[in-house]
């Protein structure tokens, strides 16, 4: 009597082992005629780590890409500058060697000069001043601009206000002079550190890090997330709020897949990119406000310019306005007064 019973639960639990293996099979199968297979594979790169809000906007752009579509456009993102600098990345997304990419103001005005007035020193009183400028008119204006370099313009992120960080204070325009600082490679940022009486140095931003440790620079400039995620503030400690600059940052695809896409699809990029670019915005004031309190914590010690002071600065800037916004002086009245 006992063999049989333990005979009936080894028969029952073999049937349900069956049963359940059958059902795991059956999905496993149906989930591979279910997925679709994707049209285009494409890379998107970054220069930032894996949490930083550009990063996550892009991360959003991909996501929302691949479910508009139904699958059929698969974005990867590359974060960390693993597909090489901002410069190099434009270059390559010229050729089509790179789909997308999320680039600073900086690099995209190198080729297209027209826009280095979207970056003038002190241009823009606040931030709610620049987002009225860059989403409105004149911000879908300079983004048609990028076809002149066969890049497509998607949208504008937010890269805060960029600010002086250095190994010794900076409390007045003399404190600069002399000193070398790092600038991206741009002609107008390393033009900007030249008319206030330091020496540019133009440095790839992952090697920023080891040139302000092994003093090859006593200072370099970007906003409170980078100078934070980079550990930037372990070297250089005197944070200056100078609020030199405002330089957004674009949402970028290269014309050549750009044309390769339905205009359909192009559509669906576009809008997936204008609402990304909404998420990286409210994610960079969070992320703005955090850095700042975790750089204090590690020693930070920041430095307020006096209205005075900033004023000094500011006039210092009057060869730089000349030298790269001297024909669109119509252009600056419009932003000023935006």
């Amino acid at each position: 009597m006992n063999k049989k019973w333990g005979y009936g639960i080894a028969i029952f639990i073999s049937i349900i082992v069956v049963v359940l293996l059958g059902i795991r099979i059956f999905f496993w199968v149906n989930k591979g005629k279910n997925e679709t297979t994707p049209e285009y594979v494409l890379f998107y790169a970054e220069n930032q780590v894996e949490d930083y809000p550009t990063t996550l906007g892009a991360q959003k752009f991909a996501d929302r890409v691949y479910e508009c579509t139904d699958g059929r456009i698969k974005i990867i993102v590359k974060c960390e500058a693993e597909l090489g600098s901002e410069m190099q990345v434009i270059q390559q997304m010229q050729f089509g060697g790179i789909a997308f990419a999320r680039v600073s103001l900086s690099q995209i005005a190198e080729y297209i000069p027209e826009m280095n007035v979207l970056q003038l020193p002190y241009l823009y009183s606040d931030s709610e001043h620049m987002w009225r400028v860059l989403d409105g008119e004149i911000g879908d204006f300079f983004l048609e601009e990028t076809l002149k370099e066969c890049i497509v313009g998607l949208s504008w992120y937010d890269a805060g206000a960029r600010n002086f960080y250095s190994t010794k204070p900076i409390s007045k325009l003399e404190d600069l002079e002399g000193m070398n600082i790092r600038v991206q490679e741009s002609d107008m940022m390393a033009d900007m550190v030249s008319a206030l009486g330091a020496n540019p140095m133009k440095i790839v931003y992952a090697d920023v890090y080891s040139a302000l440790e092994q003093g090859i620079v006593d200072c370099a400039e970007n906003n409170w997330p980078s100078y934070e995620a980079m550990r930037h503030c372990d070297v250089a400690r005197y944070y200056t709020l100078d609020e030199h600059t405002r330089v957004p940052e674009l949402q970028i695809c290269s014309k050549v897949i750009w044309d390769k896409l339905s205009v359909e699809d192009q559509k669906i990029i576009m809008e997936c990119a204008r609402e990304s670019a909404l998420l990286e915005r409210r994610l960079w004031q969070e992320r703005e406000k955090t850095s700042k309190e975790i750089a204090e914590k590690r020693g930070t010690t920041v430095i307020t310019l006096p209205d005075s002071e900033k004023k000094r600065f500011r006039n210092a800037m009057s060869l730089v306005y000349e030298k790269y916004a001297g024909d669109q002086m119509d252009m600056i009245s419009k932003i000023t007064e935006y």
